[in-house]
C-alpha cells in the first residue's frame, strides 16, 4: 500500500504521513515552485502551527491488495464498514477548511476502492484545499480514472516506488508486476495533466539501490522525490531499519543530488537531515563554495526562509502535521498511533490546538536523552513516531540520529548522562518486553 505522507507537501513532514506506506505525503507545490504567476499555494507565513497544519493526511480506507513488508497500516483485503460514511468524510473535509487552504491528501489502504473518491476529491478541491491522492499503485488507476481525478480538482499525484528494478520493488510490495505498474501509471497522469511524486521508503531491503533509484527518478519529468526513512510500526520491524550511520550517507548523498536534481527532494519521517543540510552548508560557507548563510529549509527542504517563514523549523509529528484513520481517530501522524480524539465524538480544529498529546509533542522542551541538549533541536526534533516505535514515549530521543551534541557529550563525561548505546539499549521497549527466563 501507499504511504501516509503528501502529495503535495509543504513545509518538511513527517510523517508521517510515510513509512509502510499506506503512501507518502505528496510533497512539494502543487501550483508549481514558489513564486509562479497565478500560484494558487498559500506562503508558509500564513500558517502558525499552534493553530493549523500545514497538512493532514485522511486514511480513507485500510483496504488494499498489495502486502507491503513496510505498511503501516498493516492493510486488509475488504473495507471496514465503520470507515467514515460520505456524509462523515464531507464534515471532515469542511472541518479542515477552517484551518485554512491547507493541503489534504487522501490515503489508505488504496482511496480508490472508495467509490465516492471523486466526488470527495471535487468537494474539497470546491472548499478551496490543496487536494492531492497517493493511490495504490494496481490496474485500478487506469488512464480514465485519472482523467476523472483531474477534472474533479486533485493536484497531484504521488506514486510509491521502492526499487529500480521490478526485482527489488515488487519483492517490497508484495505483489508481481506493482513495479511496472508505478512506471505506467508515472507516464499516464502526466498525460492526464496531473504534476506527479514518487514516494520511496528506505530500509534494509533497498539501501544499496539509492543511485539507481535516483537515477530512475531523472525519466519521469516528476516534480518531487519524497524519501521516507522506515519507522518500525505496522509491519515493519526494528531490524529492517537501517543503521544511524547508514542514514547518515543517505543524508549527505541527497544533500550532494539535490544540487543537481531536475525535481526537489525531500527526507519525511527524517528531521536530523535538516541538521546534515546545515552542517554541509557551514563547510561550504567555511570553504569559500557558499556565500549564502546557512538554511536548513532550502536545499530540497520544501520551502525557504526567503518565502516569509517566521520559524526556523519543519513539519513534525503533531506538529504542523495531522493524520485521520479510516474509522476518524485523530493521529499527530500515521507512524504515531496515539489517538487524541476521534471526528465523530469531538472537535477536529480545537483537538489539534489544545489536546495534551499536541501540546506537548508541540513543546521541544519536553524532549528527553541526547535530543534535550541538542543544538540543532529548534530545526529538527527527531522523530517522534520513531521514538515512540523504539522505546514506547514520543517524547524520547531519537534513536537513529548518529548525532552526538557537544552538550550530551560532556554530560558523559561528567558522569550525568549515559553513553548513547547504554540510553538507548535500557529504553528499548523490545528489551523491556521480553518474558523473564528461569523465573
Amino acid at each position: 500500500m501507499p504511504h501516509p505522507g503528501s502529495p503535495v507537501s509543504g513545509p518538511a513532514a513527517s510523517h508521517p504521513a510515510a513509512n509502510g506506506h499506506a503512501h507518502g505525503h505528496p510533497g512539494g507545490h502543487p501550483g508549481g515552485h514558489p513564486g509562479k504567476s497565478g500560484d494558487p499555494r498559500p506562503v508558509v507565513s500564513d500558517f502558525d502551527f499552534s493553530q493549523s497544519p500545514w497538512i493532514v493526511i485522511w486514511e480513507t480506507t485500510r483496504a488494499c491488495d498489495l502486502a507491503c513488508k513496510h505498511c503501516r497500516a498493516e492493510a486488509i483485503p475488504q473495507r471496514n464498514p465503520d470507515e467514515l460514511s460520505t456524509a462523515e468524510a464531507k464534515k471532515l473535509l469542511e472541518d479542515v477548511r477552517r484551518f485554512g487552504r491547507v493541503l489534504f491528501v487522501f490515503t489508505g489502504g488504496d482511496a480508490l476502492k472508495r467509490d465516492d473518491i471523486f466526488e470527495l476529491t471535487e468537494h474539497g478541491a470546491k472548499l478551496g484545499l490543496r487536494m492531492a491522492m497517493t493511490p495504490t499503485v494496481s490496474p485500478r488507476v487506469t488512464p480514465e480514472t485519472l482523467r476523472r481525478l483531474k477534472q474533479a480538482g486533485l493536484a497531484r499525484i504521488s506514486v510509491s516506488i521502492d526499487g529500480s528494478t521490478p526485482e527489488i520493488h515488487d519483492a517490497i510490495r508484495g505483489v508481481p508486476g506493482c513495479w511496472e505498474w508505478a512506471v505506467r501509471i508515472m507516464r499516464e497522469a502526466r498525460e492526464a495533466g496531473l504534476t506527479t511524486q514518487v514516494n520511496t521508503t528506505v530500509s534494509n531491503w533497498n539501501l544499496g539501490d539509492f543511485d539507481n533509484l535516483y537515477r530512475l527518478m531523472t525519466t519521469f519529468g516528476m516534480v518531487f522525490w519524497e524519501v521516507f526513512f522506515l519507522v518500525p510500526t505496522g509491519r515493519a520491524r526494528p531490524e529492517d531499519v537501517p543503521t544511524s550511520e547508514q542514514w547518515e550517507a543517505v543524508f549527505n548523498r541527497m544533500y550532494d543530488l539535490s544540487k543537481e536534481a531536475p525535481f526537489d527532494i525531500k527526507a519525511t519521517a527524517a528531521p536530523q537531515y535538516r541538521r546534515v543540510v546545515v552542517q554541509r552548508q557551514v563547510a561550504e560557507r567555511r570553504a569559500g563554495d557558499r556565500e549564502d548563510a546557512p538554511d536548513e529549509l532550502t536545499a530540497g527542504l520544501d520551502f525557504s526562509l526567503k518565502d516569509g517563514v517566521g520559524r526556523a523549523k519543519g513539519v513534525n509529528d503533531g506538529d504542523g502535521f495531522m493524520f485521520i484513520s479510516h474509522v476518524g481517530e485523530i493521529y499527530p501522524s500515521g507512524f504515531l498511533p496515539l489517538s487524541a480524539g476521534n471526528v465523530r465524538t469531538g472537535d477536529l480544529v480545537e483537538t489539534y490546538r489544545t489536546s495534551p498529546l499536541f501540546l506537548e509533542l508541540r513543546n521541544r522542551e519536553l524532549l528527553k536523552g541526547k535530543c534535550s541538549v541538542c543544538e540543532y533541536r529548534p530545526i529538527c526534533g527527531g522523530s517522534r513516531a520513531r521514538a515512540f516505535g523504539v522505546t514506547g514515549d514520543p517524547l524520547e530521543s531519537e534513536p537513529y540520529c548518529a548525532h552526538v551534541p557537544v552538550k550530551y557529550r560532556k554530560m558523559v563525561e561528567r558522569g550525568e548522562a549515559e553513553p548513547v548505546e547504554e540510553y538507548f539499549r535500557k529504553r528499548d521497549r523490545r528489551l523491556r518486553e521480553l518474558p523473564v527466563v528461569g523465573r
